[in-house]
């Protein structure tokens, strides 16, 4: 929050919008504690269920808006999964349309005043992470057995290459929850970081046009960069879920 600080200046911290604090008392955070993310993942599961559920429970043939954004959105991911993991991984649709689903709108919702932001915790986007590389390794390993180990063996480039790349493979593979989860946390977080700095330079008088100016250009990119995290986020789970799939080379 922005403030007059004793040497005349504007103070401060556009990270303390990220700070998880209980949502009954000024306590410690413990592991049953309910905190202000565990609000806003309430907030993010419950949009969803009355998008996907509410929405559509008086489908007719000439759609309501809820009934064409869930139809929109039910038809944009079933194209996406089949289109990048194959048909046969249409039986995993439920799970990847739900992840969707609530990545966007956790991201949505952290654009409203005072909310906040429950995606750009690496303790959040972590677990999401890890929820995909594990259903990914134990479908890879249920459909293939031990062809899934194929995946890291480059069959089509030169033998005495192959372990080296082999290793590479192992390496990268393992590190595959990391990226998914610090690219969604990093760039939501980034965002409205800058959004918060901007911000606080509203208070100068000088600067306050140009500040309204970008702090109008920053919201209307979060928003584009909101959905186009999820849909990567997203895409790149269909991708990984390909590899389980057909895992050769």
């Amino acid at each position: 929050m922005a403030g007059e600080a004793e040497s005349g200046g504007l103070k401060f911290d556009p990270m303390a919008q990220f700070i998880v604090k209980p949502l009954f008392g000024d306590g410690p955070v413990g592991l049953f504690t309910v905190t202000n993310v565990t609000l806003w993942m309430a907030f993010a599961a419950l949009a969803v269920v009355l998008m996907m559920v509410m929405g559509t429970t008086r489908r007719a043939v000439i759609p309501s808006r809820s009934q064409s954004i869930a139809e929109l959105a039910y038809g944009f991911i079933y194209k996406m999964v089949e289109d990048v993991a194959g048909k046969d991984a249409v039986v995993f649709f439920p799970y990847i349309m739900t992840l969707f689903m609530f990545i966007v709108f956790a991201n949505f919702l952290g654009l409203i005043p005072m909310s906040f932001t429950t995606t750009s915790h690496f303790a959040v986007t972590v677990v999401l992470a890890l929820l995909v590389f594990v259903t990914v390794t134990v479908v890879g390993f249920v459909k293939n057995g031990t062809k899934f180990l194929g995946l890291f063996w480059v069959s089509s480039a030169p033998l005495a290459l192959r372990p080296v790349l082999a290793v590479i493979e192992v390496i990268s593979y393992f590190v595959r929850p990391v990226s998914h989860s610090i690219r969604l946390a990093g760039n939501v977080m980034a965002g409205h970081a800058v959004i918060k700095v901007f911000a606080g330079f509203a208070a100068i008088a000088l600067v306050s046009p140009l500040s309204v100016v970008a702090i109008t250009a920053m919201y209307g990119l979060e928003v584009l960069v909101s959905f186009i995290q999820a849909y990567v986020f997203t895409i790149l789970t269909c991708v990984y879920l390909k590899d389980a799939l057909h895992p050769s080379h």
